[in-house]
């Protein structure tokens, strides 16, 4: 089925018919994923209302720990180096400040790995943040060229702007300490709910964080 223009798996019962408890429809991104969730029915499409996975395309120059802001709101605009590690990252509050959670969607080649997490009690800024710290401490190699995708306008403001942070000083001097240790990475800014399918997961995965924690 189609979920918000991304492919997902929808359950079904012993009847063909969708697997519903009240009233909501279990669905999944990947059958191999660890994270299930329920969405109303009607928010469910036939599958050709899917957006086509995203291509993409080699970069052959080198840049080290430099930052981009997308011009277009296609990700897959992006030229990805050989051997690049990808990650979407996003942050959510139910409150502001409130239960809050993170989602991570990190590739690399074939394999993909995800992180729903609840933080607790935080702004939508320090969940943000926050999302963008738990990546790169996955990250175990520095050599590898990293293309990181956010659509937090405050973190790209602070991490490649030069913002200087009024708020959540050590966080934002913890991650950036954390990005000097790369030789090639870069934050790149794409907009939230534009149908780029990496984001929506990891949108669903911050918000299913918070359900978590509650």
């Amino acid at each position: 089925m189609s979920f918000k223009g991304n492919k997902v798996w929808a359950a079904l019962d012993d009847d063909q018919s969708f697997l519903t408890k009240k009233g909501k429809v279990l669905i999944k991104y990947n059958l191999k994923q660890d994270y299930e969730y329920w969405i109303k029915k009607e928010s469910l499409h036939p599958e050709n209302k899917a957006v086509p996975a995203q291509k993409k395309t080699k970069g052959s120059k080198k840049i080290k720990n430099d930052t981009t802001r997308q011009t277009k709101e296609d990700a897959s605009t992006q030229k990805l180096p050989d051997n690049c590690i990808q990650i979407y990252t996003d942050g959510a509050s139910s409150g502001n400040p409130g239960p809050s959670g993170i989602g991570v969607l990190l590739i690399y080649q074939k394999n993909k790995k995800e992180i729903s997490q609840s933080i607790g009690t935080a702004t939508n800024n320090i969940a943000e943040l926050t999302a963008i710290k738990m990546a790169l401490r996955e990250l175990k190699r520095y050599d590898l060229p990293v293309r990181l995708f956010t659509d937090s306008s405050y973190c790209i403001g602070l991490l490649t702007k030069n913002w200087k942070p009024k708020k959540n000083q050590d966080l934002v001097f913890e991650i950036k300490a954390m990005i000097n240790k790369f030789e090639d990475l870069k934050i790149i800014k794409v907009k939230g709910h534009a149908g780029i399918k990496e984001n929506e997961v990891a949108d669903f995965l911050a918000t299913s964080a918070i359900k978590k924690g509650l």
